[in-house]
């Protein structure tokens, strides 16, 4: 009588059970558009899981995968529709962005219209960039530290820099000094990760600049151990494979004059005390700084632009700390060999790109992106920025940039590197 007992409770139970493990799961992975792709979406390589065998464990992992995705099928179709009625239409936002920044009173906005269609051929341009890729990825004779690693080797404090949006199935990797700001007030908008009084925000240049670079506003790959826990990994791998992938580069020796313009050039407190200080001392030999960055500038104590390529060419600044992201370098920020990105914008065709990308994302109806910087830092400043700069020391700069531009697709300056 016992026995049977149990087994009437056990078939009472077991599939409340495992109805709890599909919500938690879905919860985890993302709602409604967790299989929204682009047309351009590929899946990934899994790749093994730290503590799981890859055997009997794995396939089960596999089958639930199969298994949620048949189930949920249904349930995305009638989600789409419900998100049709919910998102709003391209709003049309105000004529020019509220000025609260130092740094964008300084750069301005340019906002003369751009048309993205007449300009280059999207696809093509894709397709090249991602062999580019792809190839000194693969090429065994091309090298640089990291690049053998699987996601796995990761540690999660280097993914900090993967911004999620379940809402669309979205993951974009964001680089400081190309158009970063801009589009993280993006992924804000369609991930509604921000309200104003009680509201998403729907129009990306409403968003204070404070708010775009605080990283709660941000649901990131490295918050996922926090929330997830040992299934951080296989989430983040179910998202890399189901989701659209995205980054914009730049020139690497512009992005580096972009990075000492906005940090050193303006007056800037953190920025200052963490590494102005510094440089001074250590390379233009400066003793009894004053303490705030106000009272050097006032006093004509600032870095130049030699000290700063000293600071990134001296083997005691990394063994102090890593590389601040404003200069670090993209495959160390991104990690393009261990995630195959759907799509690679440049700075350099920034209007082009980013109508493209829209378009296929399938949210250029909801929003339009920024216009850009009138005064934005130009690759053909560069012999100007570099002609103090002793060769030697362009050589050796070259070759800690080296993967970015061979990645990337930038050609290699011969200009600041011959005699």
């Amino acid at each position: 009588m016992t026995k049977a007992r149990w087994f009437r409770l056990s078939v009472v139970l077991v599939p409340i059970l495992m109805i709890l493990l599909i919500i938690v799961y879905w919860d985890n992975v993302g709602t409604a558009n967790f299989y929204l792709h682009t047309s351009f979406s590929r899946p990934h390589s899994s790749g093994a899981i730290p503590g799981i065998a890859e055997d009997e464990d794995w396939e089960a992992l596999r089958d639930v995968d199969e298994f949620l995705a048949k189930l949920l099928t249904s349930s995305v179709k009638q989600n789409g529709s419900v998100s049709k009625k919910t998102e709003q239409p391209l709003v049309q936002g105000s004529s020019k962005p509220v000025a609260s920044n130092l740094e964008e009173n300084v750069r301005g906005y340019d906002w003369s219209t751009h048309d993205a269609r007449a300009s280059l051929d999207q696809e093509k341009l894709q397709v090249e960039r991602q062999r580019t890729l792809r190839e000194f990825c693969a090429n065994s004779s091309f090298t640089f530290p990291t690049k053998e690693r699987s996601f796995d080797d990761i540690p999660n404090y280097e993914l900090n820099h993967l911004i999620v949006d379940d809402r669309h199935g979205i993951i974009y990797c964001y680089v400081p000094k190309v158009a970063c700001t801009n589009w993280k007030r993006v992924m804000i908008v369609l991930s509604e990760s921000l309200l104003d009084q009680g509201v998403p925000y729907r129009d990306p240049l409403d968003i204070p600049r404070e708010h775009v670079h605080n990283t709660s506003t941000h649901l990131t790959f490295n918050k996922f151990w926090r929330r997830y826990g040992k299934f951080s990994r296989h989430l983040m791998k179910i998202k890399l494979k189901k989701y659209t992938k995205f980054l914009f580069v730049r020139d690497p020796f512009v992005r580096l004059i972009s990075a000492f313009r906005s940090k050193f050039e303006l007056e800037n407190e953190e920025f200052y005390r963490r590494f102005a200080i510094p440089m001074l001392k250590l390379y233009s030999n400066h003793t009894n700084l004053p303490t705030s960055v106000s009272e050097a500038f006032g006093a004509g104590l600032k870095v130049s632009f030699s000290d700063f390529i000293q600071y990134l060419l001296d083997p005691r600044t990394e063994k102090m700390a890593p590389f601040n992201e404003h200069w670090r370098q993209v495959y160390r920020l991104c990690h393009p060999c261990q995630i195959d990105y759907d799509f690679i914008g440049k700075l350099e065709t920034l209007d082009e790109d980013a109508a493209h990308l829209l378009q296929l994302l399938k949210v250029d109806r909801l929003l339009r992106f920024p216009p850009s910087y009138r005064n934005r830092t130009a690759s053909s400043w560069e012999e100007d920025w570099f002609a103090k700069i002793p060769l030697p020391w362009r050589r050796q700069l070259y070759k800690l940039y080296e993967a970015d531009f061979v990645l990337f697709g930038y050609p290699k300056p011969e200009n600041l590197l011959k005699d």
